[in-house]
């Protein structure tokens, strides 16, 4: 029944692309302003932090305009895999959390640039 909505996978593709690329920006811009607090919270140098957040907002704007997305693909793989490490192991962060961003959020994506890597 829905599979003539196939022929509008580019599309599906973009839009996750998008997604991706605007919500790493976002999280990559404090990173920027106040490289000490991501830094601290990792046990890094505060100079980590900096490239952390460089590394996000470049990423997600090679993402936007579809540039080496699969390398940053992979690269936010691994970002965001270390990023559940963290939470869920070092922080004990709740999958879920009312109080803060469980690590559900990080979870949806990490199966998101996934399925970029592999498209």
């Amino acid at each position: 029944m829905l599979s003539g909505l196939t022929i509008y996978g580019d599309w599906g593709v973009f839009f996750l692309r998008f997604a991706v690329g605007v919500i790493f920006i976002v999280h990559g811009l404090p990173k920027i302003k106040k490289p000490v607090g991501i830094a601290q919270a990792l046990g890094m140098p505060s100079f980590f932090g900096s490239i952390h957040g460089w590394v996000e907002v470049l990423g997600g704007i090679m993402m936007l305009i579809g540039l080496q997305e699969r390398l940053v693909a992979l690269v936010f793989s691994i970002i965001m895999l270390g990023a559940i490490y963290f939470k869920k192991f070092k922080w004990k962060v709740p999958f879920t959390a009312y109080d803060k961003l469980g690590w559900e959020f990080d979870l949806i994506l990490l199966a998101s640039n996934i399925m970029l890597l592999v498209s």
